[in-house]
């Protein structure tokens, strides 16, 4: 996702405002969202999330020596693998192989990581055409847009929207008509691929005991991809990682039903060598690019490891109530909703995304819904604590001294009851002034400005409840 010169507030301030976004959020939400978190309700459910949680921790203590396994797997069976420590690494090889095929035209399935590593215009820079084949990412591709969720691209958009940009782009007589205008996309999807020279996919997961990797979709084009083409490219974060079949078979069966509420996807397609004198079928080059860009960096911090056991299926999306209001391009970055104001920070800088993770309520909701159980709000907290604090670690600049020092105050003040107390009363008198109706303070000033740009901030109460309780025990006794 390209990123805008606009911040997270503006942004999210304007989405806010868009009514159409709200009610195709909402509609994501109660469909998706709902269904997800009564799965969870099922004590054996919840038992399986547990399970693969544990495994995805122990694949991540042992990450080095099972992408080992994999990448000796891939090439036994006659695919190359390349580690790329950079997203300029990943990038450079690419294209490199691009160049040495001639390729002039390429066709991608679904991928946040090429997103990430900004393929598409290191491509594109080189003159080779390159087009979505996922129908949302192509959408989205097609009106010069950005995905705005993880698994449904064209979330922001309606078929109104879609129909007016078909009718431009693709010169068809203008139908709202969904399945008349996925055919339309079909046919133009379909020649597209077929002449392609090089295919380019994501990995939802690998597996080191085969050397395999495999594609979950709901949509037939990301095959096309991966076996048309001369060149299979496949693009994986190092993480997307699962020691055996049995645990591909957890994880991949929980991805779906938290991505789509499906106990399997249309297709899973399972995919990990060039095509052999007996099996004529598939690409003659079978190239895997497993990325660090940062990750081993997480890996070796305790308060953010956690993260590495996402499985991408975009349920905090579907349960966060901020997503719910202000979209996936509000968050400026490549992953948007509750993941995003986690790994975003850490892949791209936390002071470059300092607002993402102070833009969250901390509800828990993300941790509810999510497949692995990983603890969002507790991470959250941890970059605001880095944002607080600066770490040498992180690169991490102090974002706001005087902040930092009205919390130490406050600090201060909370743990000497004495002088809590006094400052309580004196509180009670200076504010009345500033009091509106029934006592609210409609706006304040300076650095406390922020507190009532959207709200009014409600009068102190004129006894606290320790001196109310105080005072009903003395009448009870």
């Amino acid at each position: 996702m390209s990123t805008s010169r606009k911040s997270y507030s503006e942004l999210a301030a304007e989405a806010i405002e868009d009514k159409r976004l709200k009610r195709n959020l909402n509609m994501i939400q109660e469909k998706i969202g709902k269904n997800v978190f009564a799965f969870w309700e099922n004590e054996e459910n919840r038992k399986w999330r547990d399970r693969v949680k544990e495994r995805r921790l122990r694949t991540l203590d042992h990450l080095d020596i099972l992408l080992a396994q994999l990448a000796s797997k891939v090439e036994d069976n006659g695919g190359k693998v390349y580690f790329a420590q950079t997203a300029e690494d990943a990038t450079s090889y690419i294209s490199e192989l691009a160049n040495k095929h001639d390729v002039k035209h390429v066709v991608k399935g679904k991928s946040m990581t090429t997103h990430e590593i900004g393929l598409d215009q290191a491509l594109e820079g080189m003159g080779i055409e390159v087009l979505e084949t996922d129908l949302g990412e192509y959408i989205v591709q097609l009106a010069g847009d950005t995905p705005s969720h993880i698994i449904a691209p064209c979330i922001h958009m309606n078929k109104e929207q879609i129909a007016d940009l078909f009718h431009e782009k693709l010169e068809m007589e203008r139908s709202d008509d969904p399945e008349t205008l996925t055919l339309e996309a079909r046919n133009v999807l379909r020649k597209k691929m077929l002449a392609a020279d090089m295919g380019i996919t994501g990995c939802n997961l690998a597996c080191a005991e085969t050397g395999q990797i495999s594609l979950v979709s709901n949509e037939g084009n990301i095959r096309m991809a991966t076996t048309v083409p001369k060149v299979h490219v496949a693009v994986m974060g190092m993480e997307r990682l699962v020691p055996t079949l049995k645990d591909h078979c957890d994880t991949v069966q929980l991805l779906t039903k938290s991505a789509a509420v499906q106990d399997i996807s249309t297709y899973l397609s399972f995919i990990g060598a060039p095509e052999t004198l007996d099996n004529g079928d598939g690409p003659q080059e079978f190239h895997l690019v497993i990325v660090d860009n940062g990750r081993s960096k997480i890996l070796g911090d305790e308060d953010f490891k956690e993260i590495l056991c996402c499985i991408r299926c975009g349920a905090c999306l579907n349960a966060c109530p901020v997503y719910g209001r202000i979209g996936g391009h509000s968050y400026n970055a490549n992953y948007p909703g509750p993941i995003g104001a986690v790994i975003s920070p850490l892949l791209e800088g936390v002071n470059k995304h300092a607002d993402l993770c102070k833009g969250e309520t901390l509800c828990g909701a993300c941790k509810d819904i999510c497949p692995v159980n990983n603890d969002i709000p507790r991470m959250l907290l941890a970059l605001r604590k880095n944002l607080a604090n600066g770490s040498e670690y992180w690169n991490v600049k102090k974002q706001s001294r005087v902040e930092g020092y009205g919390w130490s105050i406050f600090g201060y003040v909370t743990t000497k009851p004495g002088v809590y107390r006094t400052l309580l009363k004196i509180g009670r008198v200076a504010l009345k002034p500033f009091g509106k109706k029934g006592g609210y303070i409609e706006r304040m000033f300076g650095p406390a400005a922020g507190w009532t740009k959207n709200r009014d901030l409600p009068p102190m109460a004129e006894r606290t409840f320790k001196e109310r309780w105080q005072s009903r025990t003395r009448k009870s006794n």
